[in-house]
């Protein structure tokens, strides 16, 4: 199992767009990626430019099946010029809950 934990600055001014695309990601992500558990995107209460991702999956083959999703392709491809500066990307082990007690999410609107 592998979670990601992803912050993202946005230029000024691009914000509502960047996070109408963002949902669309997030959604897919959400709903139609079996190897993803978990895709939520959280705004930071300090910065009204950043936000943060957290995403667990179930292998290295999920993550990649996620890079390669048409809804993934389609969000960086219309975001690419909006990102202040180099996305950071943590990737971690879930501890808890356990791995065994993951389960898939129903699907989000």
């Amino acid at each position: 199992m592998i979670a990601l934990v992803v912050t993202i600055n946005i230029k000024p001014g691009f914000k509502e767009q960047f996070m109408a695309s963002m949902m669309g990601d997030a959604i897919g992500s959400n709903n139609d990626e079996p190897g993803c558990l978990r895709f939520d995107v959280l705004q930071d209460n300090e910065h009204e430019n950043r936000i943060h991702l957290y995403e667990v999956y179930d292998d290295d083959a999920a993550v990649e099946a996620h890079r390669a999703a048409p809804h993934y392709t389609k969000w960086r491809a219309e975001v690419a010029d909006w990102f202040d500066g180099e996305i950071i990307r943590n990737i971690a082990t879930p501890v808890y809950p356990a791995p065994e007690k993951w389960v898939k999410r129903p699907p989000v609107d």
